[in-house]
């Protein structure tokens, strides 16, 4: 005799571990800073908030709180409801821990009136958390069932609206700027909506090179990821093998900052890796580096990193002549003899200003 999808789901899982500390959180928690050259020291503060996403935060959201947190059996009754099992192509790992959903609206310190953009809702763990926080919720989700089941359970609310749409190509910035343009604002912080999401691990990088130049739209980006991702995003130095073209893009659109860790167990499945919370606050467009040209300065960028052990004067020489390299390099401060591992954003920035002409 089959046993009914329910129990499958349930005999697939590991048992969620309870957690021993709870902490209550009022406001976005203190993160480290990680902008080149200067780390915040941990205070007591930052160890609760790493604490609290391995293990458990209460926090009451909106009016009064939200009841019947979304939890290990309610995300596998969702998921039975519609007799769906995860999609390993579309990168689906659902949360279990509703506590980690209430660190990610923390962190995010939504409120009343704000438009909050998630990517994969899933079945619409997060989202109960941002409406709940008084959030206004555009999601987009791929998968056709999920869209039907997230827009279901929502329907009765004026603060959703899903979009079955893929992420990586739909038009966001368009859909942001007709949403943000219905939307009487009720604050000069309405102008710009934020983003809170669980995304699929396999395309975290199309997603943060998609989001992070919209300093227009959004004010801040804070997103789940595989936590070698996250620290590679955020914590890759001068003179390392992880420190590449992303880490310049980053600091360039934003001001990343690690969060915290949060365990493979929370999630079914059960990926292979742990995940992590992170926070990027984006610059408006009038504080990106001044450059004469984003597209020319991330071409240069390229470039040189793609002869990474090669002097700049050799793999930038299709820009400019050798000599004239080296003159830029001496005038950044840099030896003739630097390579790209070498050079922080700024410096990319200077050399490209001296180098390049547009």
């Amino acid at each position: 005799m089959n046993s009914p999808p329910l129990l499958l789901l349930q005999q697939s899982l590991p048992p969620i571990s309870p957690t021993e500390n709870l902490i209550q959180v009022k406001s976005p928690l203190p993160v480290h800073n990680s902008t080149p050259g200067a780390r915040t020291p941990a205070s007591s503060s930052s160890l609760c908030c790493i604490r609290a996403c391995a293990g458990k935060t209460t926090r009451r959201v909106g009016r009064g709180g939200r009841g019947n947190p979304d939890d290990y059996h309610a995300t596998l009754t969702a998921l039975n409801s519609k007799g769906r099992f995860p999609r390993k192509s579309l990168g689906q790992h659902y949360m279990l821990d509703s506590e980690i959903n209430e660190q990610l609206t923390a962190v995010a310190n939504v409120g009343e009136g704000d438009v909050v953009l998630e990517i994969g809702p899933g079945t619409g763990s997060l989202t109960n958390v941002l409406i709940s926080a008084g959030a206004f919720v555009l999601a987009i989700e791929k998968d056709p069932h999920m869209a039907t089941l997230v827009s279901e359970r929502f329907s009765e609310t004026e603060r959703f609206k899903v979009l079955k749409e893929d992420f990586v190509k739909c038009h966001i910035h368009s859909h942001m700027s007709s949403l943000l343009a219905s939307i009487e604002p009720s604050s000069a912080d309405s102008r710009h909506a934020k983003v809170v999401a669980n995304i699929p691990f396999n395309i975290s990088t199309d997603v943060v090179k998609q989001l992070l130049p919209m300093g227009d739209i959004f004010s801040e980006v804070v997103l789940l990821l595989q936590e070698e991702t996250a620290l590679r995003l955020v914590e890759s130095s001068l003179r390392t093998s992880e420190y590449r073209p992303i880490n310049i893009f980053v600091n360039f659109y934003s001001d990343p900052q690690f969060i915290c860790k949060v365990p493979r167990t929370k999630f079914f499945p059960q990926p292979n890796v742990d995940a992590a919370v992170v926070k990027f606050k984006l610059k408006q467009p009038a504080h990106y580096p001044s450059v004469s040209s984003a597209k020319s300065f991330f071409s240069m960028v390229n470039s040189a990193f793609n002869g990474k052990r090669k002097m700049l004067r050799r793999s930038l020489q299709h820009i400019c002549t050798p000599m004239e390299i080296e003159n830029a390099l001496g005038n950044v401060g840099r030896p003739a003899t630097s390579r790209p591992e070498e050079l922080s954003m700024d410096d990319f920035v200077k050399l490209h200003n001296l180098i390049v002409k547009v």
